[in-house]
């Protein structure tokens, strides 16, 4: 008789962390809701422990409560919200994005299909993430659904569920051609590979064994394939179920176990089946099938003897197994392997790594850098920052791996504040510190944060920035002129940086004649001077100016201009007794209505308009009131026939005829309009009846 047991055999990594955490976690007033596994001998042990079992929230108000691999629905954390009720949360990671998936398509308006058992706690559970409001279907009655022509529909199916199935279901809706419709192949991949293998044994082997709990979903699935493929199936809830004696008259015997079946229940069928010599021998056979995998644990150290060099490597000799077994010159802890020189050491012992099971594989770099690893976890365990890149998230924080650790990171650990919107954290680097580490067995796990060097880092900046503001407000006062950087432009002015202080030079502070951004005046990341125009040390607010450092434009006026000359400009106002022109930016000259022409003007707009370029000379300056007056008509010669205005004959005609002119002019000279027809400060001696006549 051979034996052989299937490769993907016992819990899943799911259930494996759920009964991991209920023999650590027991005893009163600790609670599962719901049966932990399909499996009477777990539930049973786990009940010695002193854990109840509960079926609905609402029956505790207080304690810790462990939520089973197949996972809840929503309402059930809202409930459990509302309640000083510690969660452990055991779902399946394979189950919670499922409800993911379920709960994001729900809210864009999808509708929810889940293939699978509707009573079954998993889809129980994936369904209470979208309102109880999918429909549970499976390749029987899929045949029964009608969709509206513009439905999204999104599918999904139970981790458990059979694959088989699940093509015929897909099969259907490849009929259909719905506008919008998502799958997800949500099937476990370890559920895939146990129907797989189940498929594969019962076809070539005279009488299968099934174990596992009779109410298991995905137990009852592999022996429902096993009886499609072999006459004689046995479907056992533990080992002592099993009659031996039927079996040794097989010659080729299959053995599966559900992801709800502890490792140990498998094992024993095999020791169990030494009841007769001819099952004993059949045993020692299947313990040679299954390899070295059953006499060696990965990762496990062993001491071994080189019995040979060769090109590939050195063959060690295993006492236990009486083997030589290859160790690749790859794995060889050297810089370079050298045949000859392990030649030499042919009968000496070297301590090697099992990296490899069925067949067996070894590594002496694995022990050194097992060393290395060791020195690392050290180091965090002291309190060392040590970095990993996130590789996936579930329910309650994200997950990586550092070496061969498991690293777990709390939702409020990430960042200060609770980080909701976990998948975008997927793929980034992530600098922590370790809050618990866990080396048991084959469990190994860092719980870690990464809060606390963020608030650390924050506490440190605030405390430097603090000193710096101390210092900084106690060296500067009002009226200091200091040196400053350019940091940063913004529509209000620009930002400077004064020995590590930020402060704000206010755009109407910039320039004496006016910028419409600081970039005008400033530029970033050029040293200038400003002047302290304001520092109030408790907002902690410093205001600097840099036009007040700079001189007016009419203080430089006097050395560029000069009564006489001619300027160029451009009219950029027009008042009724005249046109404003700018001569340059800051410095505005007045042309009267009177000296815009040698003809008489009703108004200045007859002959300007605002943009016109001008030329004009300049007829009269008054630096401290800020005043230019000009002519455009004193570059232009007078029209024949026009008498010149009596400012100009009054030079030729003698102080008598000028003074009775003036007299004249005071008793009847009539302004045309509301506005003054004269700049009383900019040199106008006004004018007369007899020139608005041209007489």
């Amino acid at each position: 008789m051979k034996v052989i047991l299937a490769k993907n055999s016992g819990f899943c990594v799911g259930v494996k962390n759920a009964v991991d955490t209920a023999e650590k976690v027991f005893g009163k007033g600790v609670y599962i809701l719901g049966e932990l596994i399909h499996n009477e001998s777990v539930i049973d042990k786990i009940r010695s422990l002193g854990t109840t079992t509960i079926e609905d929230v609402d029956e505790i108000d207080s304690g810790t409560l462990i939520i089973r691999s197949h996972g809840v629905g929503k309402d059930v954390y809202d409930k459990l919200a509302e309640k000083p009720i510690k969660i452990i949360d055991c779902t399946c990671p394979f189950v919670s994005k499922i409800h993911d998936i379920v709960r994001n398509h729900y809210e864009n308006g999808y509708r929810i299909l889940i293939a699978g058992e509707k009573k079954h706690p998993e889809v129980v559970g994936i369904n209470g993430w979208c309102d109880n409001n999918a429909e549970v279907i499976d390749e029987t009655s899929v045949g029964d659904l009608d969709f509206a022509q513009d439905e999204k529909v999104c599918l999904v199916s139970q981790t458990t569920y059979s694959a088989e199935k699940f093509e015929k279901i897909l099969a259907f809706f490849e009929k259909k051609h719905l506008k919008t419709l998502e799958v997800f192949k949500t099937i476990c991949y370890t559920t895939i590979e146990r129907q797989k293998e189940a498929e594969m044994l019962s076809r070539e082997c005279d009488a299968m064994i099934v174990v596992g709990g009779k109410s298991s979903s995905n137990t009852q699935k592999l022996m429902r394939i096993c009886q499609g493929n072999c006459d004689n199936v046995y479907f056992i809830s533990n080992p002592d179920e099993l009659e031996y004696e039927k079996l040794k008259n097989f010659k080729k015997v299959g053995i599966v176990a559900g992801a709800s079946t502890p490792n140990g229940q498998s094992m024993e069928v095999f020791f169990n089946m030494e009841a007769t010599k001819e099952v004993k021998n059949a045993m020692e056979e299947a313990m040679t099938a299954m390899g070295d995998e059953q006499k060696f644990r990965k990762n496990q150290k062993i001491n071994a003897t080189i019995s040979a060099a060769t090109d590939e490597g050195l063959m060690l000799y295993i006492v236990n197994t009486k083997k030589e077994i290859l160790l690749p010159k790859d794995q060889i802890d050297c810089e370079t392997y050298d045949k000859a020189e392990y030649a030499n050491k042919v009968g000496e012992d070297i301590e090697v790594m099992i990296v490899g099971l069925n067949p067996v594989a070894l590594s002496e770099k694995a022990i050194a850098a097992q060393k290395e690893e060791d020195e690392s976890i050290a180091k965090i365990q002291a309190g060392e920052i040590f970095t990993v890149t996130c590789t996936g998230f579930n329910k309650g924080g994200l997950t990586a791996k550092l070496g061969s650790y498991d690293v777990f990171i709390p939702s409020s650990q990430i960042k200060i504040g609770f980080a909701r919107d976990l998948e975008k954290y997927v793929g980034k680097q992530l600098r922590l510190k370790a809050e618990k580490i866990e080396n048991a067995g084959r469990r190994k796990q860092i719980v870690a944060s990464q809060r606390v060097i963020l608030e650390a880092e924050k506490a440190e900046r605030e405390a430097v920035k603090a000193a710096k503001e101390e210092k900084f407000f106690s060296t500067i006062n009002e009226g200091d002129v200091v040196t400053g950087t350019v940091v940063r432009f913004a529509a209000f002015g620009a930002f400077v940086e004064v020995n590590g202080f930020d402060c704000l030079a206010h755009i109407s502070d910039l320039s004496w004649t006016g910028a419409k951004e600081p970039s005008e005046v400033l530029e970033l990341g050029k040293q200038y001077e400003f002047k302290v125009l304001k520092c109030d040390k408790e907002t902690k607010k410093v205001s600097l100016g840099y036009k007040q450092l700079q001189p007016k434009p009419w203080q430089l006026a006097g050395d560029k201009y000069a009564v006489g000359d001619v300027v160029k400009g451009k009219v950029v106002r027009i008042v009724s007794f005249g046109a404003f022109v700018e001569v340059e930016k800051g410095i505005d000259g007045l042309v009267h209505v009177s000296e815009i022409s040698h003809e008489w003007l009703e108004n200045p707009t007859a002959a300007l308009k605002v943009g016109d370029e001008v030329e004009a000379k300049i007829i009269a300056m008054n630096l401290e009131q800020e005043r230019m007056t000009l002519s455009i008509k004193a570059l232009t010669p007078a029209p024949e026939g026009v008498q010149r205005p009596r400012r100009e004959r009054n030079a030729e005609e003698g102080d008598e005829e000028k003074t009775e002119k003036k007299r004249f002019r005071k008793e009847k000279s009539v302004q045309s309009d509301e506005e003054p027809r004269e700049w009383s400060e900019g040199g106008f001696d006004g004018v007369s009846i007899g020139d608005l006549l041209n007489k």
